[in-house]
């Protein structure tokens, strides 16, 4: 590891600083071999997870226009999906709902909905790629979570909002 990119990784670290981390996303890819690859990105989530627990213990919620909030979420988001992806689609599920509550950016959250609800129904993480994400939607949107969907996410939230109704 280049002892320069290790200041820069420790010295965010120290401050708790998600957001250099994730600056220094691209000279990590560059420079660092796998092992301290997969050494970053837990670091970046035993981070994301302490921030977590304080918004927890405080029933803080996330502002996505603040850096640090945002990098968070974008951390936890991406734990989320690894989930999803790899088959542990109900710690998948668990993890959007938690993200869901987390934001009060009501796109965000309504998304997390989408995510959650997919993963409820079952739905692996190909078949919500394939019938319920619009990826190019999302990626024309710039956002760093799915947040465009198919009418069939539609239909997903219709049948949650009559389930609530009747509970």
């Amino acid at each position: 590891m280049s002892s320069k990119i290790k200041e820069k990784i420790l010295k965010a670290q120290e401050e708790g600083d998600i957001a250099s981390l994730y600056v220094l996303e691209h000279e990590v890819h560059d420079t660092l071999n796998e092992e301290d690859i997969t050494g970053f990105y837990a670091n970046i989530l035993e981070l994301a997870l302490e921030n977590l627990t304080n918004a927890l213990e405080s029933a803080r919620r996330f502002n996505l226009d603040e850096v640090q909030d945002f990098a968070t979420i974008r951390a936890l988001y991406e734990y989320a999906i690894e989930h999803y992806s790899a088959e542990s689609i109900s710690n998948g599920a668990a993890l959007f709902e938690i993200l869901e509550g987390l934001s009060e950016d009501e796109g965000f959250s309504k998304a997390m909905k989408v995510h959650r609800l997919s993963a409820n129904e079952g739905l692996n993480f190909e078949d919500f790629l394939e019938k319920i994400a619009d990826i190019e939607a999302t990626q024309e949107a710039g956002t760093f979570y799915i947040s465009c969907f198919s009418d069939e996410a539609e239909r997903l939230l219709n049948i949650a909002l009559v389930s609530e109704g009747a509970q």
